[in-house]
């Protein structure tokens, strides 16, 4: 550099944080393992909650559409249960076996200099379970989980003004009906559970984790997890299809393809957006000019 040459460069990452959803995004939904959830689900709601066999299968995805879990929905519409117990009876008797240890994914995730979070709508015990299986502990700064969005959901506390252990006397809604003939006059019930795809969730992860959505990727398998993450401002990836639709950003047919979609997160400092130069010239060096 000639004397009187001074440069000052100005690095401006684009991304510095990968928040991930865990299942059918951190493995493959090939694997098998959701469909042992979705009849677990199923056989909860018969043998726990007495509810028809019958509907169960399309009460059971309906109610996943609408409010973004099917617990979510069962709290919405008037069951009472303790979370515990239904995470306990979906998840306690998953075949974790089916899960393989993954050492590519595990080697692209530590070599990544910035850091990585999973947001699972999934509860503790399933997601450490699920990520020992793998071989991934250690290779994220946190895991924000149903306990995580939910800690007062912990306490076995019935959600009835009465204290009872039955469900309210308001009685049950009748999703089942409702889904059969929809009544646009009808409002739905809330339901008290915080979880993807809502706004809230994705808003209290942010601030927990101290997260800026505008520098942040996001990965899932979800479409209407992408969407809700997409008009708050994140980066999406699609997860399992290599087809980008409305709200997505990027699909990767496997997460396993991350290094060669993203190669700038391996850059030491993220790979500027941009980089800027200032330069102050010498009197000497000008005349030279």
């Amino acid at each position: 550099m000639e004397n009187g040459d001074h440069f000052q460069e100005i690095s401006n990452p684009k991304y510095d944080c990968l928040l991930f959803d865990l299942d059918d995004t951190l493995y493959p939904f090939s694997s098998g393992l959701s469909a042992h959830v979705t009849k677990n689900i199923r056989d909860y709601m018969i043998q726990k909650l007495g509810i028809e066999d019958g509907i169960v299968p399309e009460l059971c995805v309906s109610l996943y559409k609408t409010y973004g879990t099917t617990m979510a929905g069962l709290k919405a519409i008037g069951y009472d249960f303790d979370y515990d117990d239904f995470h306990g009876f979906v998840h306690g008797r998953l075949p974790y076996s089916i899960l393989k240890p993954d050492p590519v994914l595990r080697g692209i995730l530590l070599s990544l200099p910035i850091r990585r979070i999973v947001f699972t709508n999934s509860d503790d015990a399933h997601a450490s379970r699920a990520l020992h299986r793998l071989g991934l502990e250690g290779c994220f700064e946190r895991i924000i989980s149903f306990e995580t969005l939910n800690p007062s959901k912990n306490l076995d506390i019935p959600d009835n003004k009465d204290g009872s252990d039955q469900p309210s006397s308001k009685g049950i809604f009748n999703f089942h009906e409702y889904i059969c003939k929809p009544d646009p006059d009808i409002v739905l019930p809330k339901t008290p559970v915080v979880c993807k795809p809502s706004q809230d969730s994705f808003e209290k992860v942010f601030k927990m984790a101290n997260i800026d959505p505008k520098k942040t990727l996001f990965f899932d398998d979800s479409i209407r997890n992408i969407k809700t993450g997409k008009s708050l401002g994140l980066h999406t990836v699609l997860v399992g299809t290599s087809v980008r639709t409305a709200g997505v950003d990027h699909a990767l047919e496997s997460i396993h393809n991350m290094k060669e979609a993203f190669p700038e997160l391996w850059d030491a400092n993220g790979k500027p957006e941009s980089v800027k130069y200032t330069r102050k010239v010498s009197v000497e060096t000008a005349v030279k000019a």
